[in-house]
């Protein structure tokens, strides 16, 4: 595996496949939304989660996500604060948006393991999303007890704006209305997680949309790491060894890489995705 080449010289490239792809399928990790500025320590993590960070002993959100709250309501006080500035709070840049621009008018269709909405807040067709790992934006039953979820917007901001001394009030706990149980967030992290039916029919299109796209794929990854390869990287590896017109292109702050198999159809692009989106709209001028 290597990412050699001049950075101007992938740049053109690329704008040149999206230019000639007839689809452009976009493979989305946790990098394009830190490049979109939702970043989980530092400065962010100081503006809006100092008290927690002192009093408990952790330095970023995701430490915070995993930490054994003695109650409910300092987890949920915790969770609605950390949902609310990132899941309905817009991105502090508008790569999301800058990236649109770029696929609007393509065939394109997303898949991303990404749970904070972004595309969908950025005007990207829903009917082209497929978001594998849950919503922010989604509660479903802790047990569960059915395969259904639950918008959460009013409540996590009735928690966001009541919480006090790092807690939420007793009654704004969320319950299942089905069986009672406690309500959780929708993300993949055990088999307990709920795919419904919107999940499901996402699954489908997606699934619709690789099987009847053969030709001149443009298949784009962004930010991608190596937590859930599964999902996207392998997988846009494998479709374009597969398709002889297809093209892989890879867009990551480090470990910018393919196999050696389609390395002569592969741009590989390491830097700071809202840069090279901006670069690559230059290029287009």
């Amino acid at each position: 595996m290597r990412s050699t080449g001049d950075y101007s010289e992938k740049t053109e490239k690329l704008r040149k496949a999206l230019s000639e792809a007839d689809a452009v399928v976009i493979g989305a990790g946790a990098g394009l939304s830190t490049s979109a500025g939702f970043t989980y320590s530092g400065e962010r993590f100081e503006k809006y989660f100092s008290d927690f960070g002192e009093k408990y002993g952790y330095k970023d959100m995701y430490s915070g996500g995993f930490y054994p709250y003695s109650t409910p309501e300092e987890m949920w006080a915790y969770w609605s604060r950390y949902i609310f500035i990132n899941r309905y709070q817009n991105a502090p840049k508008p790569v999301y948006e800058d990236l649109l621009d770029l696929v609007k008018d393509k065939d394109y269709f997303v898949i991303t393991t990404n749970v904070d909405h972004c595309f969908q807040k950025a005007g990207f067709d829903k009917e082209r999303l497929f978001y594998t790992q849950g919503d922010y934006g989604l509660f479903q039953c802790s047990v569960p007890c059915r395969k259904v979820t639950y918008d959460n917007e009013d409540q996590i901001r009735k928690m966001f704006e009541m919480q006090s001394g790092m807690k939420i009030p007793s009654e704004l706990i969320p319950l299942c209305p089905n069986c009672g149980k406690p309500l959780t967030m929708n993300l993949r992290s055990d088999d307990k997680f709920v795919e419904d039916d919107g999940w499901h029919k996402a699954a489908a299109g997606y699934d619709e949309y690789i099987r009847t796209h053969k030709g001149r794929v443009l298949y784009l990854e962004l930010g991608v790491g190596y937590n859930t390869p599964v999902i996207i990287k392998y997988p846009f590896w494998q479709r374009t060894f597969d398709n002889d017109k297809a093209t892989y292109a890879c867009i990551n702050f480090d470990e910018a890489v393919c196999p050696e198999q389609i390395e002569d159809r592969a741009i590989l692009i390491e830097g700071d995705i809202g840069t090279v989106l901006k670069d690559l709209a230059g290029a287009g001028k």
